[in-house]
């Protein structure tokens, strides 16, 4: 075989090579890790300080939410409630109250409406701008933060969100109380204190129909972690840190 000859063989090989790959190239995974990097989705705020950011969803509620801001304030924690706007809309004296009192309002679409493949860019779109609304009508600044119902999530939720000028904020997997669910104070309790950790956004909710067993289980959990020496904030508090902290060691944060 003469030199032109191989060249031309190997230069086909490499061809057929190139081709293959391209044909068998996974497919791009839009999992957790894809959001993340991307800073599309937040899940938590891993940050050097002890900082826990509580959250609430799915009120207001006129009976479980005011005790959940007492023992806030008894211990001087601060939460983000991700509040329904037809809720807003019917106890607007609570979110007003949740923001006097230092607390973050968040956006959590207005009839708790999921994102599923079924449901419209055009629905979930009015669904978010109308909790807004409901959110704003009761006297407090336009929501930031927007956490999608059920935590489910896809490229048309991120695409409103942003069209919107939202950040999507979801929770730490390892602090989901499922309190929902009325597993038992103790199932709650146990659920935070074993897994703290810098950084957490911790999952409750301050409307539960039924028993809700969330305000039994904060009676614990705000005292021991105090005595533990984490301080409780809000999600855009807890972003904020993280940024310095990024800032400081000269690394970038999306």
């Amino acid at each position: 075989m003469n030199l032109k000859a191989a060249r031309t063989i190997g230069l086909f090989t490499l061809i057929l090579m190139l081709g293959t790959s391209s044909a068998y190239a996974k497919p791009v995974q839009k999992n957790r890790q894809y959001y993340e990097e991307r800073g599309e989705i937040v899940w938590e705020v891993p940050t050097h300080d002890k900082l826990i950011a509580l959250t609430f969803d799915d009120g207001p509620d006129p009976v479980q939410t005011p005790r959940i801001l007492a023992l806030l304030k008894q211990y001087q924690a601060k939460g983000t409630f991700f509040v329904l706007g037809k809720w807003a809309e019917k106890y607007p004296e609570l979110v007003m109250q949740e923001q006097h009192e230092g607390h973050e309002v968040a956006n959590h679409t207005y009839a708790h409406t999921y994102a599923v493949k079924s449901t419209a860019k055009d629905k979930f779109t009015q669904d978010m701008v109308a909790a807004e609304q409901s959110i704003t009508d009761a006297g407090v600044p336009r929501p930031l933060l927007f956490r999608p119902p059920g935590g489910f999530y896809n490229d048309m939720v991120i695409d409103v969100a942003k069209q919107k000028g939202y950040t999507i904020v979801l929770w730490s997997w390892h602090q989901d109380t499922r309190d929902w669910a009325s597993p038992g104070v103790a199932a709650i309790t146990n659920k935070v204190l074993k897994n703290a950790r810098n950084g957490d956004i911790v999952l409750f909710h301050d409307k539960v129909d039924g028993r809700n067993q969330t305000v039994a289980a904060l009676k614990t959990i705000l005292p021991k972690l105090q005595q533990e020496g984490y301080r409780f904030v809000t999600v855009s508090e807890l972003l904020a840190v993280k940024a310095k902290e990024a800032a400081k060691d000269g690394v970038s944060f999306k």
